[in-house]
């Protein structure tokens, strides 16, 4: 799985006009999955996530966590993180898992957030979505759950 992490003052997202998430403060996820992944790498992203000491302290540094700080997250499905560029001019998208599969692990990330105690917003799994997203800094992060292999 791979997931862009961006720490966000406030976010939505749009479906059809209709908003159907949105946070004040936090995290807006961008989550990929690949064919290859597992329960197991959702569960090494929904560990590390919260945990991501990305929020200023009392001093203005960056030491505290989205459990710290009490944030939200907006988790938004993206099978085009995943897109293999390297030829040609339109992106491959052969590495990304098929939609049941990808909706099943992530809707289990989402819900292993929640378990932490995390309030998590999504968009629609498989739907053009509009995100709107105040990046605060920016911090902009990109984790990878085949990372932890290595």
């Amino acid at each position: 799985m791979k997931v862009v992490v961006q720490r966000s003052k406030e976010a939505k997202v749009t479906v059809e006009g209709e908003v159907t998430g949105q946070i004040e403060h936090g995290f807006v996820l961008l989550v990929g999955v690949q064919h290859e992944d597992t329960e197991e790498d959702a569960q090494y992203l929904a560990d590390k996530i919260p945990n991501l000491r990305v929020f200023e302290d009392p001093e203005g540094k960056m030491n505290l966590s989205l459990l710290d700080v009490g944030g939200q997250v907006l988790s938004i499905s993206q099978f085009t993180l995943y897109g293999d560029c390297r030829k040609g001019r339109r992106p491959n998208f052969m590495q990304a898992a098929k939609p049941d599969q990808a909706n099943t692990l992530y809707e289990a990330f989402n819900q292993m957030l929640r378990d932490k105690g995390i309030p998590v917003e999504t968009g629609k799994f498989g739907h053009m979505m509009d995100v709107d997203l105040q990046n605060h800094g920016p911090v902009t992060l990109i984790l990878e759950s085949q990372d932890r292999k290595s």
